[in-house]
């Protein structure tokens, strides 16, 4: 009979807490409250396929803390989802918001299904009562619960969380906040559906751009030319790398579930996501080396290594095998803490999922910002921009007596639209949170990694704010 202990992800998220929390100043009493989920729901619910099955399916919504509400997160379907694993996510969303100073408790709900399974008309059924019993709970509302996409979901089910929620909260003057990740039409924002790819590459940019961090891993300052692979060509992977093959680094492998390939002159992120589209898969793609198998994209050699798929791929049975330099956790929970301990005394840095994939978070708090004020970022200001601008540059050309080219014309006279703000806002908290982090790892040498560096951020501000609650005297 086999001893070994069942893999955890949420025992894993508690053990970077605990690792973490010998470098605050809090009481245990106050840490412990951190650390544990404040609500879990799990629930049971049948529905009539068109085939006239019933079947009954598992879904849950945990709420991991109400240090700040609402709590935020999102809602996956996928045959992996478990209480543990969905426990795990709303305790990495308390930390994340936390850490990008996003004000919001973490939650994360699942249901466990694999969506291309079920017709479009089953997975509407689904998501409406799946929507149905959170309302029973008092599990989502604008000030209380706002759930948004996750692996399986995306605007779609975003929109029938909010029909429903709507239907059954006549006259609530804020009930799109009820939910993001909703399309532009229903209420989304701009520059949502690329959010979590693009705060990845700002985190990973401004990581690439600090100078003693590349000194130490033999590696020149900045993003061009840097060799990357990313696993992961969904929604988050792809983005992540279109938006660093724009900036001059060469993708040199990527995997999906049905195999992964490789090529060092670079790889056409474009291109590969057409070819998969037309054939199925990414193998075969003309120009590349089809791997033997997808994980062994993960050891191959690379500057950057991003996984960004799903938690546990990086472990303790293939870490001492990873030949990248930095490891952008894009996913959620990736690397293991049993590979950390084989990872970190190789010199590899590892940049946390906790704050790395908060892109997407950052956004959904700027689409509920939207949704209360019930006005489009830049519908104020966009025009008068536009026309002071216009003066100033009449102005600039009536003084020198030169006029200036109408490229520089066009970029100068241009007004913020709603993604220019998003991007820009993205951007600002990505820096931020990257500089707080590695400024607290580099001014107490006593913390390992990055990674605990981040949690210690975190804690410090959960704390923070149950203190000033009055919670903790």
């Amino acid at each position: 009979m086999s001893s070994k202990v069942p893999y955890s992800f949420f025992h894993n998220v508690e053990k970077s807490f605990d690792k973490a929390a010998v470098f605050t100043q809090w009481d245990n009493g106050i840490l412990q409250q951190i650390k544990q989920c404040n609500s879990v729901y799990q629930m049971r619910f049948p529905i009539k396929r068109e085939s006239g099955e019933i079947v009954t399916l598992e879904a849950y919504r945990v709420q991991h803390s109400h240090h700040k509400t609402p709590c935020k997160g999102g809602i996956r379907f996928s045959l992996a989802v478990t209480q543990d694993e969905v426990m795990a996510l709303a305790a990495l969303m308390t930390y994340k918001c936390a850490i990008v100073n996003v004000p919001f408790g973490g939650a994360k709900g699942g249901i466990k299904i694999r969506p291309r399974d079920y017709t479009p008309y089953e997975l509407e059924k689904i998501t409406r009562r799946y929507t149905a019993e959170l309302i029973k709970k008092n599990f989502i509302g604008p000030g209380t619960d706002v759930p948004a996409p996750d692996y399986g979901t995306g605007e779609r089910e975003m929109a029938w969380i909010l029909d429903t929620y709507v239907a059954m909260h006549p006259g609530e003057i804020d009930a799109s906040g009820c939910v993001t990740g909703k399309p532009v039409s229903q209420g989304g924002v701009r520059g949502r559906t690329e959010a979590t790819g693009l705060g990845v590459f700002y985190g990973l940019t401004e990581v690439c751009n600090m100078t003693t961090l590349m000194e130490k891993l033999g590696l020149p300052i900045g993003v061009k030319g840097k060799r990357i692979c990313v696993q992961g060509l969904g929604n988050v992977g792809y983005h992540t790398a279109l938006f660093f093959q724009q900036a001059g680094a060469i993708i040199v492998g990527i995997a999906e579930y049905e195999g992964a390939i490789k090529n060092y002159e670079g790889l056409d992120v474009e291109q590969v996501f057409a070819h998969r589209k037309r054939t199925g898969s990414i193998l075969d793609f003309p120009g590349a080396e089809n791997f033997e198998k997808s994980a062994d994209a993960l050891e191959m050699e690379c500057d950057i290594l991003i996984p960004a798929a799903l938690e546990n791929v990086i472990n303790a049975e293939n870490a001492d095998r990873i030949k990248a330099k930095i490891i952008g956790e894009a996913a959620n929970g990736p690397v293991t803490p049993e590979a950390d301990d084989i990872l970190n005394p190789k010199g590899v840095l590892i940049v946390p999922d906790m704050y790395l994939n908060a892109g997407g978070v950052t956004v959904s708090y700027f689409e509920w910002l939207k949704n209360l004020s019930h006005v489009r970022y830049g519908r104020l200001e966009k025009r008068f921009t536009e026309n002071m601008n216009h003066h100033i540059v009449d102005m600039v050309e009536n003084l020198t007596g030169k006029s200036i080219t109408p490229v520089e014309r066009d970029f100068i006279l241009h007004g913020a639209d709603e993604v220019d703000l998003v991007r820009s806002g993205l951007e600002e908290t990505m820096i931020s949170a990257t500089r707080e982090i590695v400024d607290v790892w580099q001014k107490t040498p006593a913390i390992p990694d990055l990674r605990t560096a981040a949690y210690v951020v975190a804690i410090n501000k959960v704390g923070t704010s149950y203190a000033e609650l009055g919670i903790f005297p």
